[in-house]
């Protein structure tokens, strides 16, 4: 929380922008260390992995604490990440969905849920495991009494690691952990959960040689991206002035009535969910008063209603091109809010979410390699749960832009279960803790 040098949100851009600028570059080089680097390590990792290191070095940070000339402590923060999330993301879903094949997305087959309901399963049993396991070595560490117990603190992971942001709110109100230790297990969250994102974005290098040993058979992906391209190649122009005007339009019109409709939405859902008198389904429907969910939801819905009319020609201008920029900014801010020295901060805790997120990831591989699934459905499947709908579609639009949409639907249906799942997880944690 220590000021870092630059605060000011247009020069962190301007230096997000350029580690972006840098990645690219880089990436382009046919020949060399650098064209030898990006064969192992795929771009969208260092876009991720600079601004980390800028953050833990203290050259930027998500948000710091200051002392006036008062003596008074202000925070600070930056909104960087709010507005890629909040702009950038719902406009490049819009960009990337329009030239979406829905049959297409369908004929993916039924692995894609399967490995998303395996992801959740593995949340639900990793944690109440992790707390076992761990207290055999330290139980001082799963411990707790009352509002502090361990277990109640672990729930709202459980709500976050299944559906979002939302639902981990949810949990935090239904078991009441002390609010003041609530900073601990946000912190484990942010650390675990990027951590694993950053080892799902290092495996798609190695996409091909995960997916011969899963055995996985890859066709109906390679026919919807293949369909996809085809679209775009047929399409192909050279985009004009209006072309990119016009996507822009669509893009942050659909993105403006995306926001207009969540205000009201959130606020309609939120008072309807409020007046339910049973506190377990209040709590389960939630996140129908998540404006960030409808934000989602609604501007996928119009993307994907436009992907039957002209619109979907401007993926020949570029469309899924300019939606990928936005995707690489949202990625640079969310690289930002990694302190990659918070690992040493609480190590128990930590150890924990390690645990945890292990075996989600054993759980994933184990049915991948049953099922035969390919590493796109495991990636996905597991980011739809543990990043919800602002990292889904990143790790699925870094296999091809056309899939993005597939971990943007599989987030949804994350919030959707994420409170129940995580009702289920927490009754679990308690037993474990209690043994």
């Amino acid at each position: 929380m220590t000021e870092p040098t630059f605060t000011n949100d247009a020069i962190v851009f301007g230096i997000l922008m350029l580690s972006l600028g840098f990645v690219f570059y880089t990436e382009n080089k046919t020949s060399g260390f650098w064209h030898k680097f990006y064969k192992i390590v795929p771009s969208l990792f260092i876009a991720y992995f600079i601004p980390a290191i800028f953050t833990t070095v203290g050259i930027i940070s998500p948000e710091w604490e200051t002392v006036n000339a008062t003596g008074k402590i202000i925070h600070g923060k930056s909104q960087l990440y709010y507005v890629a999330s909040r702009f950038l993301l719902p406009s490049a879903l819009v960009l990337m969905t329009l030239s979406i094949d829905l049959k297409a997305i369908f004929n993916l087959g039924s692995k894609a849920l399967i490995m998303f309901f395996t992801g959740t399963v593995g949340i639900i049993i990793g944690g109440p495991i992790a707390i076992l396991l761990i207290s055999i070595f330290s139980p001082s560490t799963v411990g707790g009494a009352d509002f502090d117990a361990v277990w109640r603190g672990l729930s709202t992971l459980a709500g976050s690691w299944i559906g979002g942001g939302a639902n981990q709110t949810a949990m935090l109100e239904i078991y009441q952990y002390n609010p003041q230790k609530y900073g601990g297990m946000v912190f484990v969250d942010i650390v675990i959960a990027n951590i694993w994102m950053a080892i799902l974005l290092i495996g798609i290098g190695k996409n091909d040689k995960i997916n011969k040993w899963l055995g996985a058979d890859t066709t109906a992906i390679e026919q919807l991206k293949e369909k996809v391209s085809t679209f775009s190649k047929k399409t192909k122009r050279n985009p004009s002035l209006t072309d990119l005007m016009i996507m822009l339009a669509i893009a942050f019109g659909t993105v403006g009535f995306g926001h207009f409709a969540a205000t009201h939405l959130s606020v309609f859902f939120k008072n309807l969910v409020t007046n339910i008198q049973s506190e377990t389904w209040r709590n389960i429907f939630t996140f129908l008063g998540s404006s960030f969910f409808w934000l989602i939801s609604i501007s996928t819905i119009v993307a994907i209603s436009l992907s039957f009319t002209k619109a979907k020609n401007y993926e020949g201008a570029g469309a899924s091109k300019l939606g990928s920029i936005f995707i690489y900014v949202l990625v640079a801010t969310i690289g930002m809010k990694m302190d990659l020295t918070m690992i040493f901060d609480n190590l128990g805790l930590v150890a924990i979410g390690a645990v945890w997120m292990s075996i989600h990831a054993a759980l994933l591989i184990l049915v991948a390699k049953l099922i035969k699934a390919p590493y796109f459905f495991l990636a996905v499947g597991s980011q739809a749960n543990v990043g919800g709908a602002a990292s889904a579609p990143i790790v699925a639009q870094a296999f091809h832009p056309s899939l993005a949409t597939v971990g943007v639907l599989l987030a949804v249906l994350g919030y959707a279960i994420g409170t129940v799942g995580a009702i289920l997880c927490t009754i679990l944690l308690e037993l474990s803790a209690t043994l």
